[in-house]
This record gives structure tokens, C-alpha cells and sequence, in this order.
């Protein structure tokens, strides 16, 4: 699907230059002379690569077609993440790199949402919001002023993140999945 450079947003997809790639900024400069621009910084899904581009806001660029599904994570081995259809009962694999640090964040039936470009898995989104258990944290030191002390804390998935002093070894607590922090205590 063909869109105009100015339709251009953070997070698209877009093939450009025989490959697939992720806008992470877009900025739109009118300039006093010449034509409307726009400058986007684009990240490749495939190599790893950054590139900054300029479209006239005349020009038009191929937007990726991608498909999203659902699907229930199950279990891992050393190379890969293994999830379900819950329709249609169908496992797929998901090489650990693509999924990256989210990974450790991924417990027994928890619904992701899969990202397929040309019928291969790209990307996964998790829930905003996970349940996670902590596994060790440091003593509270008694004096601190409770707005600006977080300590840190050891998941039962070994990501450490910062928290209130009143969390203990062995509380559930609700953690972003976008940012790795602490959103409440259950």
C-alpha cells in the first residue's frame, strides 16, 4: 500500500530499498525555501541497521502489509520461544533474538500478539501490564522518605527492576512490560 511521505508515523513499517523497516522518528520540515520534507530515522528488521532518510512530501512509499495474531505462549528451548494458536490449535516458533529481553517476561498461556510480515514472524507485543514474583530485593533503610527511595529487586525471571521499600522478597507485583518498571503491589 502506497502512502505519501507526510502520512509517515513512528512505529510503521515500511519496505524501502529491498527491505523491511521500522520508523522510529519522523520529523516534518517546511523549509522558507524549496519544498516540504520529511526526515525519517528507520531501523531494519532484518540487519540490525540505521538509516536516515529524507522524502519530499510529494513522494510516496511502500507501507509494509503486516498481519497481527494472537497467540499463547507455551514453553522454550535454547533457540527458540514456542506459542499456540488458541483458535485454531497451531504451534509456531519464535527464534529467541527476535523476541529479545521480552522474552524473560513471558509466563505458561500468556496471550501475545505476533507480528508476520510475508508469512514470518517479526515481532511480539506483550501485554501491557505482566503479574511477576520477586525473588529477592534489599532491606529498607528506616529514615528514607518514602517519594524518593526505590530499591532494587530481583524477579523470579531474573530482569531486576527498582521498587517501593515496602516490597519483600515473595510479593506479586504488577510490572510494564513497555518500560520494566513497578506499577503496584497485588
Amino acid at each position: 500500500m502506497k502512502i505519501n511521505a507526510n502520512e509517515i508515523r513512528v512505529g510503521m513499517l515500511l519496505e524501502y530499498k529491498d527491505d523491511l523497516w521500522q520508523v522510529l522518528k519522523t520529523q516534518h520540515v517546511k523549509p522558507g525555501k524549496g519544498g516540504a520534507f520529511a526526515q525519517v530515522e528507520m531501523k531494519s528488521v532484518n540487519k540490525n541497521t540505521k538509516l536516515n532518510e529524507r522524502f519530499r512530501s510529494s513522494e510516496t512509499i511502500e507501507k509494509a502489509s503486516v498481519e497481527e495474531t494472537n497467540f499463547n505462549y507455551l514453553y522454550d528451548d535454547e533457540n527458540n520461544y514456542f506459542f499456540m494458536d488458541p483458535k485454531s490449535f497451531e504451534q509456531i516458533e519464535i527464534k529467541k533474538d527476535i523476541v529479545g529481553e521480552k522474552g524473560k517476561l513471558l509466563t505458561e498461556n500468556l496471550e501475545v500478539s505476533v507480528s508476520f510480515y510475508n508469512e514470518k514472524p517479526i515481532s511480539i507485543d506483550l501485554p501491557n501490564q505482566v503479574n511477576c514474583k520477586i525473588d529477592s530485593t534489599d532491606a529498607a533503610l528506616k529514615g528514607q522518605t518514602v517519594s524518593s527511595s526505590y530499591k532494587p529487586a530481583i524477579l523470579d525471571n531474573g530482569l531486576s527492576i527498582q521498587v517501593p521499600p515496602f516490597i519483600e522478597a515473595g510479593d506479586e507485583v504488577v510490572v510494564d512490560t513497555r518500560n520494566l518498571e513497578y506499577i503496584k503491589k497485588i
